[in-house]
C-alpha cells in the first residue's frame, strides 16, 4: 500500500478487473491480484529489473519477447496478455499503481479494506484483534491488517488506510501539545503586552 494510484492506473485496473471477473468470477480476480503483486515484487528486486520494465529506451518487441519468456509459465494467460498490452502501449511504468488500483477494487468488491499498522514493538494476537474490531466498526468493512514495526516511534500507533494516515503516535501527541503550549503562551504574552500599552 505504499504506491499511489492515478487516473490512468484506475482505468486499466477496472478493465482488467472486468475481464478477470468475466473469465472466472471472484476466484479469477483474486488470482490476477496475486499475480500482479508477484510481478511488481519482481520489478522492485533491483534497479536493473526496474529499468527493464520502465525504460523507454528498451526495444518494445524485444521486451515483449522477454516478458513472454519469463512469465508464460508463471502467470495466467490473462495476466501475460495484460502485461504485453501495457508494454505495447508504453504503460509498463504504471504497473505498480495499476496493481494498487486493482487491489482497491478487489477490496471494495469483497467488502474488505487493507490497513497498514505501525507500532514501536510487535503486536500480539490480542492487540491485533482489538485493532481489527475497532477498524471494522469504524469503516464497516473487514480489515486485512499488515503490521509493521517502526522503532522510531515512542509509542502509540499509526494506521494507513489507502491514502489516509491516522496518526495516534506519541510523537504526534507531544508535538500537538507543544504547539498548543506555544500558541497559548504566545496569546498570554500578547495580552500582557497589550495591557501594558493600555496602562502606559
Amino acid at each position: 500500500m505504499t504506491c499511489q494510484t492515478d487516473a490512468l492506473a484506475t482505468v486499466y485496473a477496472k478493465s482488467l478487473f472486468e475481464l478477470a471477473s468475466d473469465a472466472g468470477g471472484n476466484d479469477k480476480v483474486v488470482e490476477i491480484a496475486d499475480e500482479l503483486e508477484q510481478v511488481c515484487e519482481l520489478m522492485q528486486q533491483n534497479s536493473e529489473t526496474h529499468l527493464f520494465f520502465t525504460s523507454p529506451i528498451i526495444d518494445v518487441p524485444k521486451r515483449g519477447e522477454t516478458l513472454s519468456a519469463i512469465f508464460s509459465n508463471r502467470v495466467t494467460d490473462l495476466t501475460l496478455r495484460f502485461l504485453l498490452v501495457l508494454n505495447n502501449k508504453g504503460r509498463l511504468n504504471h504497473l505498480e499503481s495499476i496493481s494498487v488500483a486493482f487491489d482497491l477494487l478487489v477490496q471494495e468488491a469483497f467488502g474488505r479494506v487493507e490497513v497498514d499498522v505501525f507500532t514501536p514493538t510487535a503486536l500480539d494476537a490480542d492487540a491485533m484483534n482489538i485493532i481489527k474490531g475497532k477498524v471494522q466498526s469504524m469503516l464497516g468493512k473487514v480489515p486485512v491488517l499488515h503490521p509493521y514495526v517502526d522503532k522510531q516511534m515512542l509509542g502509540g500507533l499509526k494506521l494507513r488506510i489507502g491514502d489516509q494516515l491516522i496518526d495516534g503516535s506519541v510523537q504526534t501527541k507531544l508535538r500537538r501539545l507543544s504547539e498548543s503550549i506555544k500558541n497559548s503562551g504566545g496569546t498570554a504574552i500578547r495580552e500582557q503586552f497589550e495591557t501594558y500599552l493600555e496602562d502606559n
